[in-house]
């Protein structure tokens, strides 16, 4: 995710099967996501009536138990369930908080098939803090970091990814468009609708699901090696979004060179006219307000890069839990820095890109204490705030801070050993997840050197620690907050 931000210049006493709502321990997100199975697949079908109307949804999730199971749940909410099915047996059901508790009508192994089929709806109209984003023709996705379960039954948590087959009933005259690559285009010649069929070939996390429904043109181009690359845009802004979005074929060929090969079967931009504050790397089709596509070029291509950078940290290497957010924003943002240094940094005589880059840094690094506390240190972010859940926990320090504590990084151990740190690190964990530990560990074995401690007091230090190779460097020391009154 981009934000405004982003810019440099088991929780409960549950136990699985018992019927309890219980997350799987995310510090941020305590209940979110479900113990007891492994989601393998999901099939989810949609019957467009109007982005004022509740879809009519089917979801089928093939997953494996991982504990004998009298009763689990489903993240859900917004929508009205119908009926469930457990392995073809209707099973019993109800609706407690954003859960979805089921009873199967007998108890399902350990080890075993789980085939879960839910009918229920899917309402856009039900709320505006993640889910569904309402266009003014259509519909698009927007469910980082808590809200697939908005939009449809799931176990909405990065660390069970599954993946993904969606099939799209709509009107004939719009376009529907999803993750991964199209099997399948199909109008009833009795009836005005389409049915649009799309396929992940890689596993996907819940938060990054998309469908857009509404009268788009798809454009279809090439990219490095074959890479089918489609962006979607609306129908009257083909010709005025071309040349912008023609620039992506040339970002992903920069990404590669520094961290190695696209890590998906295709990608491609959703522009979406309406205004979210955020931008969003819903895997294989960003979705990007048209506004932000349309700013001049020095300030839309970075924030371009920032989501291309996210297929590989964040999508194809996805955080083991909530609290690793900095891996993918503070590289994401890594990414966007250095490529806007390098495309359309000042003209200075005799800078060079780590000059450049140094000048950058040197400023957030001024400010960084006070991000630290504000939202704590980049890999122990405070919980969400509910005063503004529709971005939660993105705040600078996961984004400008993440960033910073990677230039740190990069300064302790070389340019050179940093890049083969960052390869390896999308190479190894490539279509899984990973935690700070993870990263922290792989640094120290390039390395050659115990990085621990180092790293630890630049990712969960309360204050700033010295920047390596600039000593003169200050962080502003943070104003502590007045009391609080308790009422």
């Amino acid at each position: 995710m981009a934000a405004a931000a982003a810019v440099l210049t088991l929780t409960s006493a549950g136990l699985p099967g018992d019927g309890s709502p219980v997350g799987v321990g995310d510090r941020l997100f305590p209940q979110l996501g479900n113990p007891g199975y492994d989601v393998l697949n999901y099939d989810i079908a949609f019957d467009y009536h109007g982005n004022d109307k509740p879809l009519d949804a089917v979801t089928s999730i093939d997953a494996r138990a991982t504990d004998t199971l009298r009763r689990f749940d489903l993240d859900f909410a917004r929508g009205n369930v119908r009926s469930v099915q457990v392995n073809g047996r209707p099973a019993r059901y109800a609706t407690e908080h954003e859960e979805l508790v089921i009873t199967p009508e007998a108890p399902v192994p350990e080890g075993s098939r789980l085939k879960v089929t839910v009918a229920h709806t899917s309402d856009p109209t039900a709320g505006t803090d993640g889910g569904w984003v309402r266009t003014p023709d259509g519909l698009a996705m927007a469910n980082q970091a808590d809200a697939a379960h908005r939009v449809f039954p799931c176990n909405d948590h990065p660390s069970d990814k599954a993946r993904f087959t969606f099939h799209v009933t709509a009107p004939k005259d719009l376009t529907v468009v999803a993750n991964g690559l199209p099997e399948s285009a199909r109008t009833d010649e009795h009836a005005a609708t389409t049915t649009w069929t799309y396929r992940t070939s890689q596993l996907m996390a819940t938060e990054l699901a998309q469908v857009s429904i509404g009268r788009s043109a798809v454009i279809h181009r090439t990219g490095p090696h074959g890479l089918p690359l489609r962006d979607v845009v609306g129908a009257a802004d083909r010709a005025l979004l071309d040349r912008r979005l023609a620039m992506t074929s040339g970002q992903i060929e920069w990404m590669e060179r520094q961290v190695g090969p696209y890590p998906f079967e295709t990608y491609g931009i959703l522009s979406a006219n309406t205004n979210t504050g955020f931008e969003l790397e819903t895997q294989t089709l960003s979705l990007f307000e048209r506004r932000v596509l349309l700013a001049p070029e020095p300030a839309a291509a970075p924030v371009m890069v920032h989501e291309l950078a996210h297929q590989w940290f964040g999508d194809s290497v996805s955080p083991a839990t909530w609290s690793d957010l900095w891996l993918n924003e503070g590289h994401a943002t890594w990414y966007q820095v250095l490529y806007a240094v390098e495309k359309y940094g000042a003209k200075l005589d005799g800078a060079t890109v780590d000059d450049k880059l140094a000048n950058l840094m040197r400023g957030a690094y001024q400010g960084d204490n006070r991000v630290r506390r504000e939202g704590g240190p980049p890999a122990n972010p405070l919980p969400p705030d509910p005063a503004n859940a529709k971005l939660g926990i993105f705040r600078s320090n996961v984004y400008a801070g993440g960033a910073l504590a990677l230039y740190a990084l990069r300064q302790e151990i070389g340019a050179g050993p940093f890049q083969r740190l960052e390869r390896a690190w999308v190479a190894r964990y490539r279509d899984g997840n990973a935690s700070t530990a993870d990263f922290i560990a792989l640094a120290s074995e390039t390395a050659g050197r115990d990085l621990s401690g180092f790293l630890r007091g630049w990712l969960y230090g309360a204050a700033t620690p010295p920047m390596p190779g600039h000593p003169d460097w200050k962080s502003v020391a943070a104003k502590a907050k007045p009391a609080t009154k308790h009422r």
